[in-house]
């Protein structure tokens, strides 16, 4: 939304701020103010100058030297190239010492614009300079009688002595602002004027709407029906007669100007003035070209073409809202009119249009048919259909006021279920408590009443105008009380309340611990996207059978690669340690706490299942005993003081087939871990082994506790056995460990794994496997005798797998 600061002061006439006053208050009352443009910014000593005499330059056919009267009682003498000026011409004149925006060039403007000082040309004396329009910080666009090159000419009612700048409306600033799709009011000057007013508690005057007609009745020049009141809430038509097309006055001009509008005629320059004032879109249409002399508000046809007012034919549908006459479409609603019905400067008679469509289809409608206009943009935030009347009327108000035409009695209306304000119950001391304020219910009710905001004390309600959509309960009712009290006069209490103990839900602490024990290894966390690509499949040599490919199909996905939800974590990790390693990053770990979406049923008919997976990946320094390692940490850190059992048999075709395990605890598969298959990290640009390790934290979260129970330090001295086995290599240090859990008996304390050797000394197949046993008894001294008891039964247990002891 852009304003220009004069058109504000227009409702707000005690509005005396400096530019950065208004913008900082601005901002902290609600109406974010994005930046200003100062019009007159680098303009100084520039008066209205007339012409008196010219004449040639002795020395240059191109120079002329004009004696210039500036209100003084001296002409001033000026050389100059321009070739448009002539004796009498009224000129915008910048003296000695003065300075203009930029160059007759139109470029852009140097920030400090040019200083102007008195000279020699070609041996003749100038004291200042005649300016052209683009040396004023402006354009032909926003000045249309300013010349193609060359000084612009002011009329003869310019007072010659008096502020050019001034003259030309150039004391003015634009300012822009970031306006919440919720405030509709303010997506017009009426509206950001209403808060300038409530801002600086300011009083707001709004425009006297007052209609000058005839006799004549509307109905006799036009009917209205609309067939679609879903999407049509109010329709308002207005004629007006003997038109006469012309320039619309300058001080119009410029303020259309300022909000970026170009200038046409009188006709388009009032309804784009009403819709910038009101905020209320309108079109006009030649009444000569509506054929039965009717509108019908309807939807179009399946596969229609309509040809809008820029030449452009544009595919329309059923569900794209159409104006048409007795015969045919003359525009598309709420977006632009049709080429057959458009203004020349041949109208007669003209129908004014003042309607509410409804802001969702224009949205759609102006995206299916690939025009957005002023207007549509409008209409998409949601209009009050309560506006278009006053609008309709303010517009015909300026055709009377400007001379453009004779306005025809009444108005057809065509206006369904009519829209009301609400009421919102309002609790002084409840507003308090969420602000932690002490103000005075008198200074909230006039808080309310500054931005037309009514009261009803009999019922303790607030009147809401139907104009402001957003404020619908008593928490809006609380914006508006601190955003106008003043967000920096809030002080900083505490919340109040009954205490309550709070902590940490259980499965954020599981979370927390994966991530403690996760840094502390050396790893850094990182995020990945949740929308994958079904290229993921291949470049993890995922089989066609495989579960991992039944993935959530997303309907408007921003392309290919992001076109599905992941139901792996492990292509997110390989991406990010890929980037690492093509930035030459040598040593690298990363981790992930992050969703996996699996879903129920293909096609999806229910939301899918959100695991958490924390995945784990690393290259450079370190192994598959180093991932381990880490992964058995964080287990024990989460109290899983089961063994947990290694299962290398379930293939996962993105590890390598000889280096990965599931891992099992208490028979559940609470992850798998292993080296990346070359070919997965090949596709992954990575010349590294790569190490991942993922866990499925629901299940962590459903088997972890954080209960401890102490034990003493021991009283009695321990006994250690060392054995030395030899075995097939197929058998798992997993199995021997299963026997020394099961046969080593109420003594057994520990075991350590302490060497594996394959070599010249051992037979091929074969390998030798050695472990330190401590036994202790929490209760005595232990005997060899007991000892050597449970290492008999060990080593049975041990035979019966063709495990022999090392000789």
């Amino acid at each position: 939304m852009i304003t220009a600061l004069s058109w504000i002061k227009e409702y707000v006439p005690d509005l005396d701020v400096t530019l950065q006053e208004y913008t900082d208050a601005m901002t902290l009352s609600g109406s974010k103010i994005e930046g200003y443009e100062a019009l007159d910014k680098n303009l100084e000593n520039i008066v209205v100058g007339q012409i008196k005499t010219i004449e040639r330059h002795p020395d240059a056919d191109k120079l002329i030297i004009c004696q210039v009267d500036v209100g003084k009682t001296e002409p001033v003498q000026i050389v100059t190239g321009a070739s448009n000026v002539k004796e009498g011409d009224k000129i915008p004149v910048v003296l000695d010492g003065g300075r203009v925006a930029g160059g007759h060039d139109g470029g852009a403007l140097p920030e400090n614009g040019i200083k102007i000082k008195k000279g020699k040309l070609r041996g003749v004396e100038s004291n200042g300079m005649l300016c052209s329009i683009e040396e004023l910080g402006s354009s032909k666009e926003y000045y249309s009688n300013a010349p193609e090159e060359g000084i612009y000419i002011f009329g003869d009612d310019a007072v010659v002595g008096s502020d050019a700048v001034e003259v030309l409306g150039l004391h003015d600033a634009v300012f822009e602002y970031e306006i919440t799709s919720n405030r509709v009011d303010c997506f017009s000057v009426i509206g950001v004027a209403r808060e300038a007013a409530a801002t600086f508690g300011k009083k707001f005057i709004l425009p006297v709407v007052t209609v000058e007609e005839n006799t004549e009745d509307v109905n006799d020049y036009i009917k209205v029906s609309v067939e679609n009141t879903d999407l049509c809430k109010r329709y308002c038509a207005r004629v007006v007669k003997n038109i006469k097309v012309g320039p619309s006055p300058e001080w119009m001009q410029r303020r259309l100007a300022a909000h970026g509008i170009r200038p046409i005629n009188n006709l388009v320059d009032i309804t784009n003035y009403v819709m910038e004032e009101y905020g209320q879109p309108m079109h006009a249409y030649d009444l000569d070209t509506i054929e039965g002399k009717e509108i019908v508000v309807k939807c179009a046809e399946a596969g229609e073409k309509f040809v809008t007012l820029d030449g452009q034919e544009r595919p329309v549908d059923e569900t794209v809202l159409m104006i048409c006459d007795g015969k045919k479409p003359v525009g598309i609603a709420g977006i632009m009119g049709g080429e057959n019905s458009m203004i020349t400067d041949h109208v007669s008679t003209l129908l004014f249009e003042a309607a509410c469509f409804d802001g969702t289809n224009i949205r759609r409608s102006s995206k299916k048919v690939g025009l957005r206009t002023d207007a549509s943009t409008k209409f998409e935030k949601g209009l009050d259909p309560n506006t278009a009347k006053t609008a309709i009327d303010r517009a015909c108000q300026l055709i009377v006021e400007l001379g453009a035409g004779e306005v025809v009695g009444g108005t057809v209306d065509v206006y369904g279920k009519r829209r009301e304000g609400n009421r919102v119950s309002f609790d002084a001391k409840w507003i308090n408590q969420l602000l932690g304020t002490d103000i005075e219910e008198a200074a909230m009710i006039t808080y309310f009443k500054n931005v037309d905001l009514g009261y009803d004390e009999s019922t303790k309600e607030v009147m809401v105008p139907s104009w402001r959509q957003d404020v619908t309960t008593m928490a809006d009712l609380a914006e508006e009380v601190a955003r106008f009290y003043g967000y920096d006069n809030i002080p900083t209490t505490l919340p109040t309340g009954e205490a309550t103990t709070g902590k940490v839900s259980f499965k954020l602490r599981i979370e927390e611990v994966a991530r403690n024990i996760a840094e502390f290894c050396g790893f850094s966390q990182m995020m990945t996207y949740a929308f994958e690509g079904p290229k993921v499949f291949e470049k993890l040599l995922l089989p066609e059978d495989s579960k991992m490919r039944e993935a959530v199909v997303i309907t408007n996905p921003l392309g290919e690669d992001f076109s599905m939800m992941r139901t792996s974590s492990v292509n997110g990790m390989m991406t990010a340690l890929s980037t690492n390693f093509n930035r030459r990053n040598k040593d690298v770990r990363l981790y992930e706490m992050s969703n996996i979406y699996i879903p129920k049923q293909l096609p999806v008919t229910e939301l899918p299942e959100e695991r958490m997976q924390f995945t784990l990946g690393m290259y450079g320094e370190g192994d598959f005993f180093t991932m381990k390692g880490v992964v058995e940490e964080f287990l024990e850190k989460v109290g899983l003081n089961q063994k947990v059992k290694y299962d290398p048999s379930n293939k996962k075709s993105f590890l390598h087939p000889g280096r990965q395990a599931d891992m099992i605890y208490a028979g559940k598969v609470i992850g798998y871990l292993g080296e990346v298959h070359p070919e997965v990290s090949d596709a992954y640009s990575i010349k590294d082994r790569v190490y991942l390790a993922v866990i499925d934290m629901p299940y962590i979260v459903e088997l972890a506790t954080f209960d401890r129970k102490y034990e003493g330090i021991a009283k009695y001295p321990s006994m250690t056995r060392d054995i030395s086995m030899v075995m097939k290599k197929d058998i798992l240090v997993g199995q021997i460990e299963d026997i020394l859990d099961k046969k080593g008996g109420a003594i057994l304390e520990s075991y350590q794994l302490f060497d594996i050797y394959e070599g010249s000394q051992i037979k091929d197949g074969y390998k030798s496997v050695a472990y330190s046993i401590t036994f202790r008894a929490k209760d005595k001294t232990l005997e060899d005798t007991e000892v050597n008891a449970s290492m008999d039964k060990i080593l049975k247990e041990l035979g019966s797998l063709g495990i022999e002891l090392r000789q």
